[in-house]
């Protein structure tokens, strides 16, 4: 058993990783703003994360074995989070994103195509940290997600006092109206209705993880011993042709494509450029991943009733 913080948790798979810590038999505590209590049985801290003041006094004498970070969006809330829980634990996990590696947010790299992205082309204890960018302004960092993920990342790798891990995750689906970016019901709305998915000309692949083994994976970081970043993606990547052929032989009609032109706005899941990662880091540190196409239909399945989404 450990004491293990989960600073957010209140939603999806961070809902579920509560659970399943608690599960596992670990000691949870939950903090986040208040506006969703934790299951009975894990302890609940109301505190604003971007106030250090106010999360110092909320977590008060507490240290913990673990901290799971599933709400850092900034380099100024990593620092922030980094000052407060100095001494506090010895190992802290982001949850972080595959859009650390979009080409189109940054300068990285060239990975060519087909070959799985690897964590090292994008490094933490390299990458350049801006804190006097507009971080508090909503708009800001909902435009700059990927920089922001990274800057954030660079900030707990040299952060020192606890080991750092980050799980860069792949698309998350599954759970129905639960999977709250509604990209999966935006396509099976579509494709049941017969209206047109936009698409690139040559569109490329991308990865892809169901929430429960997302969960499940952030369960197992949380618990295991490696520092630095580990990609988390089901096996078997797709390109959008393939996703929405997974999607319509679930709504029972063929998909109805519109390409656009080059630079063109198309659906999510649809891209123009290369940065599909690969999981072997996470399997050569003893995870084992599902395929896609096994738990696809059934997240299809659920989002063919869940309620239509404007998500593009």
């Amino acid at each position: 058993m450990q004491r293990i913080c989960v600073i957010g948790g209140s939603r999806y798979f961070g809902k579920l990783l509560v659970e399943r810590l608690q599960g596992a038999g670990h000691r949870v505590t939950v903090v986040n703003r208040g506006s969703t209590s934790p299951p009975a049985g894990v302890e609940h801290l109301v505190a604003d994360r971007n106030d250090e003041a106010a999360l110092t006094a909320a977590l008060g004498s507490r240290t913990f074995d673990v901290v799971v970070d599933q709400v850092c969006y900034t380099p100024v809330q990593a620092a922030v989070a980094a000052r407060v829980f100095a001494g506090r634990t010895r190992r802290y996990v982001m949850t972080s994103t595959i859009e650390v590696y979009d080409p189109a947010t940054a300068a990285l790299p060239a990975v060519p195509w087909g070959t799985p992205v690897p964590e090292e082309s994008v490094d933490p204890a390299v990458w350049p940290v801006a804190m006097d960018l507009p971080w508090h302004e909503d708009a800001y960092v909902e435009a700059h997600y990927a920089e922001g993920k990274r800057q954030a990342e660079a900030v707990f790798a040299r952060a020192g006092g606890f080991g750092f891990a980050s799980v860069r995750s792949a698309h998350v689906l599954g759970g129905g109206a639960q999977e709250f970016t509604g990209r999966l019901a935006y396509y099976a709305g579509r494709i049941a209705r017969g209206e047109e998915i936009a698409v690139h000309a040559q569109p490329l692949p991308t990865v892809f993880i169901h929430h429960e083994e997302l969960a499940d994976l952030l369960l197992w970081a949380a618990t295991a011993g490696f520092t630095g970043a580990v990609n988390a993606c089901s096996d078997g990547p797709l390109d959008v042709y393939g996703f929405a052929a997974a999607v319509a032989a679930q709504a029972g009609r063929e998909p109805v494509y519109r390409t656009v032109a080059a630079g063109g706005q198309a659906s999510a899941f649809s891209f123009d450029r290369h940065y599909a990662m690969g999981n072997a880091r996470a399997k050569e540190l003893g995870f084992s991943f599902s395929r896609t196409g096994d738990w696809l239909p059934g997240a299809v399945a659920e989002a063919l009733t869940a309620e239509p989404s404007p998500t593009v």
